[in-house]
């Protein structure tokens, strides 16, 4: 420390302190400005993109909560057609039945008046030919009580005595 106190110079330190006062005044005059200007803007900036940032973050968590809402809209109806799709098939098929049961309640009513119909005529054919074979039967029997003259008046006397006058 001895060295520097003897190496001081009272002249080189009044030049040191001008230089250094003049330096500051040239900082302030000159450079002060641009520099505060440049931080200020930087500050500006930086809270320009926080600001950005944050409204960014809004907008997300916006279109998020849209997003799910949409989602949530799109399950619904998807859920509603689901529940149509399904009521449509049930009544389709409904519809289907109970057209199918009609058309074989008309089938079996149809088959129904064709069986009657059948019988009809089968009975009617029936009874034709039981009159046709009760006509050869009699025609037989009245020929063989016929062929006898007893057997003729024996026939007519009994018939008329079955006949009431009137």
């Amino acid at each position: 420390m001895e060295t520097l106190l003897n190496d001081f110079s009272p002249g080189l330190f009044a030049v040191q302190t001008v230089l250094l006062l003049l330096l500051i005044f040239l900082m302030v005059k000159f450079a002060w400005k641009p520099i505060l200007s440049s931080l200020n803007e930087r500050e500006e900036g930086i809270q320009g993109a926080l600001d950005a940032a944050e409204k960014a973050r809004r907008e997300m968590a916006n279109l998020q909560a849209d997003n799910e809402r949409l989602l949530q809209e799109a399950r619904l109806e998807r859920e509603t057609m689901i529940k149509e799709a399904r009521q449509l098939k049930e009544k389709m098929i409904a519809e289907a039945e109970a057209d199918a049961q009609v058309q074989a309640n008309t089938i079996i009513t149809q088959a129904q008046a064709a069986i009657e119909g059948e019988k009809k005529a089968a009975m009617a054919e029936l009874k034709s030919h039981v009159a046709g074979l009760s006509l050869e039967i009699a025609e037989k029997v009245v020929r063989n009580e016929l062929s006898n003259k007893d057997k003729q008046l024996e026939l007519v006397e009994s018939m008329l005595g079955e006949a009431t006058l009137n």
